[in-house]
């Protein structure tokens, strides 16, 4: 088995202050504003407005920006999210996959990244919607298409709704280790995250699976690498790995800022196991910079 070689020796606690490596410039420039601008056109909301993203403003500038589908409103209430939660949802929107493929098509996306809150309200759990929003960016866009979903509570039937749409990448979270799961999720299970990767694996329907785990929880190093090797064997192509930042005084404490050192660590362990994609970093978030993965995901299309 293969193990980490290098372990930090002090990592800085989370005592409210950023070390040196979470600062940033703020960037400029005009595409920001019409970012801002076609999310509204098209009234959308955004992940990385619901969530308190640090990468929105770098995002749009690069005029992209993840939907976030089914409203905003989150039926679930984990202690890492921000998304407003509710156990009465409004319905969801039926013109809500055209106007998300027409701001695809506005911004010039190449790889539209769409996400969405759980909806355990829903008796297919908005996977059905889900594939109408695939559907719709298709129909009006030569672009790829990354869907990150909830885990449809377990429901394989509901996943199939979305998969048979044939994303070219399939993303659902696993958020943190398997200890931390129980306090970090809301309804949510570890091994039930490694089954919907599996399937989606095994389903053929999508090119490349990917999942993203938080760091500064609380979780070992141990941990860490037992998450991944556990990602890998779902059949994980992708695995993000970035710093949780408390969003609001209401959610979970940050325990430890991890040092980029440390990242990378465990992006080179990853890599040395097996896994296509690694992609580790403090700002890094599941659908930043999504459009990295391009080469590969076009290499693994055309093979």
């Amino acid at each position: 088995m293969n193990k980490l070689n290098i372990l930090p020796e002090n990592p800085e606690k989370g005592t409210g202050r950023f070390p040196s490596w979470l600062h940033r410039k703020l960037p400029v420039g005009g595409e920001i504003f019409r970012t801002n601008e076609i999310v509204e056109k098209y009234k959308l909301n955004t992940v990385c407005e619901e969530a308190k993203c640090p990468n929105r403003l770098e995002c749009y500038t690069k005029k992209t920006a993840t939907f976030l589908a089914l409203g905003k409103a989150c039926t679930r209430n984990c202690g890492f999210c921000d998304i407003d939660f509710t156990k009465m949802p409004k319905a969801p929107e039926a013109d809500e996959p055209e106007r998300i493929a027409l701001s695809v098509k506005e911004l010039g996306l190449r790889h539209a990244v769409i996400t969405m809150v759980a909806r355990d309200d829903l008796p297919d759990f908005g996977a059905a919607h889900m594939g109408k929003i695939v559907r719709a960016i298709r129909e009006h866009n030569d672009a790829t298409v990354e869907v990150l979903t909830s885990d449809f509570c377990g429901d394989l039937v509901a996943l199939d709704l979305v998969l048979r749409e044939r994303p070219e990448i399939f993303n659902h979270n696993i958020e943190t280790v398997r200890r931390l799961s129980p306090r970090v999720r809301h309804r949510a299970e570890y091994d039930r995250t490694l089954s919907v990767l599996r399937h989606a694996k095994e389903s053929g329907m999508t090119v490349f699976v990917k999942s993203g785990i938080m760091l500064g929880l609380g979780e070992t190093a141990e941990e860490v690498q037992e998450t991944i090797r556990d990602l890998n064997s779902a059949g994980c192509d992708i695995i993000t790995i970035g710093q949780y930042l408390q969003a609001s005084k209401n959610k979970l404490l940050v325990k430890t800022f991890v040092t980029p050192e440390q990242f990378k660590v465990y992006e080179e362990y990853g890599l040395s196991i097996g896994v296509k994609f690694m992609y580790s970093g403090p700002f890094v978030r599941s659908s930043y910079n999504a459009n990295l993965f391009a080469p590969g995901l076009k290499r693994a299309i055309d093979s």
